[in-house]
């Protein structure tokens, strides 16, 4: 078996009776003494309770994961376990994808503005299923791999997202008949409509909305002579914080939209592009405070709770990753831009909070984690621990500094292990 691992990394089983925090516990103490670099802890089990969740709730949504959210290889091999399809956006993406089994026919490339070399290397491996939204990439494709199955994405309302795409991406729809005609011209088949309503998106009608533009797409599509068979629901999805309850509502309403729109007995394949849904609970981020400062000025006076009087001092801590590293969310995904990270110690009710800055390591300004957190005292050494880490915080850390990216342990319980077969796509550390 090849080990295609980025983190080269076996995979750990946990046994009966111990949990994710023992797996953290013994990392802490081999690091103690001789390293306090940053680690991950992935639970593949929590990937699989999201992908059971997933084909309850959206049972006529088949999901193609994407590949830019976390490109772990441990992620994707336990993805393709669980049989889901990859959305990726690049060649490199592809590749990584089909050198660990994937089909290609189980990929779709989701990016509507390709490298004519890229699209020439999904044509050589019988990449067909890719999305485009102007003239221009209808004509590279038409140059390069006339025999793509194509999908057009439409711009939709995403103005109650946190993260909107349809600024960058997107055909509107007074331009669609044009654009599909400009595809039958180049004798090129178009056989879906695709659309993403944002990341953080807090209103289900958004979906509606979408599916029935869908909709008004595939009848012009029909009278132009294709054959339409596959809508794209986009991604964007989350189950942590205030979208904890939001999938559900979510699941009913596009379920209720694709039966209204698109009946079942129209034999239409619908496929959608979950990122941080499938990721962003299982991996867990332990960091170390590598320096600190107590200030005592003014500044304190800013740090009321409104509950009584500020202590007089504000503690600066300084840890060994930052935004230019796991936590680049921060500055650039409003969907999870506040991190809360807490002491990996055990910490006792009677114990002061403290108010405190949260640094980075790197030697800018702008690497900040928290401001104005209320938390006990730490000390240089002690560990904090962040939750909900999956989502475009590995596949965006930079080198800024050349400090050390966090190090990647992967966890599945001997239960998982076993009933999904998991044996020849992991190397098993005891």
């Amino acid at each position: 078996m090849h080990d295609l691992s980025l983190e080269r990394n076996p995979i750990e089983i946990l046994e009966t009776g111990r949990s994710i925090s023992d797996i953290i516990d013994g990392k802490i103490r081999q690091l103690y003494s001789g390293s306090e670099e940053p680690f991950y802890v992935v639970n593949l089990d929590n990937i699989l309770e999201r992908h059971l969740q997933w084909i309850s709730l959206l049972p006529r949504v088949k999901p193609f994961y994407a590949v830019k959210c976390n490109n772990t290889t441990a992620v994707l091999k336990m993805l393709s376990a669980l049989d889901t399809g990859f959305d990726c956006a690049s060649k490199a993406e592809i590749e990584l994808a089909l050198s660990l089994g994937v089909k290609p026919d189980d990929i779709i490339y989701a990016h509507t503005t390709k490298p004519l070399s890229h699209i020439r290397y999904a044509c050589a491996h019988r990449v067909n299923l890719m999305t485009f939204d102007n003239e221009e990439e209808l004509l590279k494709i038409s140059l390069v791999h006339p025999q793509a199955k194509l999908v057009i994405r439409i711009a939709v309302d995403d103005s109650k997202s946190m993260v909107r795409l349809s600024p960058k991406f997107g055909a509107r729809l007074p331009t669609v008949r044009q654009l599909l005609g400009r595809a039958r011209e180049l004798n090129l088949e178009v056989v879906g409509v695709s659309f993403h309503v944002g990341s953080g998106c807090t209103r289900s009608s958004a979906f509606r909305q979408a599916i029935e533009d869908a909709r008004r797409v595939f009848d012009v599509a029909s009278v132009l002579g294709f054959q339409m068979r596959l809508l794209d629901i986009g991604g964007g999805f989350s189950k942590i914080g205030d979208f904890q309850e939001k999938f559900e509502e979510f699941s009913e309403v596009i379920n209720g939209s694709l039966d209204e729109f698109f009946p079942p007995v129209s034999g239409l394949e619908v496929i959608a592009e979950p990122g941080r849904y499938y990721v962003e609970s299982a991996f867990t981020l332990a960091v170390n405070v590598i320096a600190k400062r107590v200030v005592v000025e003014d500044r304190a006076n800013k740090c009321a709770d409104g509950a009584g009087s500020c202590p007089e001092r504000v503690m600066m801590y300084y840890i060994n990753d930052g935004v230019y590293g796991s936590m680049s969310c921060i500055t650039f995904d409003p969907a999870h831009s506040k991190l809360e990270p807490y002491p990996h110690r055990a910490v006792k009710k009677s114990e002061p909070r403290y108010c405190s800055v949260i640094w980075g390591p790197t030697c800018d300004s702008i690497d900040k984690i928290t401001e104005s957190y209320w938390i006990p005292e730490l000390y240089v050494g002690d560990w904090l621990l962040v939750d909900n880490m999956g989502a475009y915080t590995v596949s965006v850390t930079t080198d800024f500094n050349s400090f050390e990216k966090a190090h990647i342990y992967t966890v599945v319980t001997a239960e998982t292990w076993h009933s999904l077969n998991l044996s020849p796509a992991y190397d098993i550390v005891h």
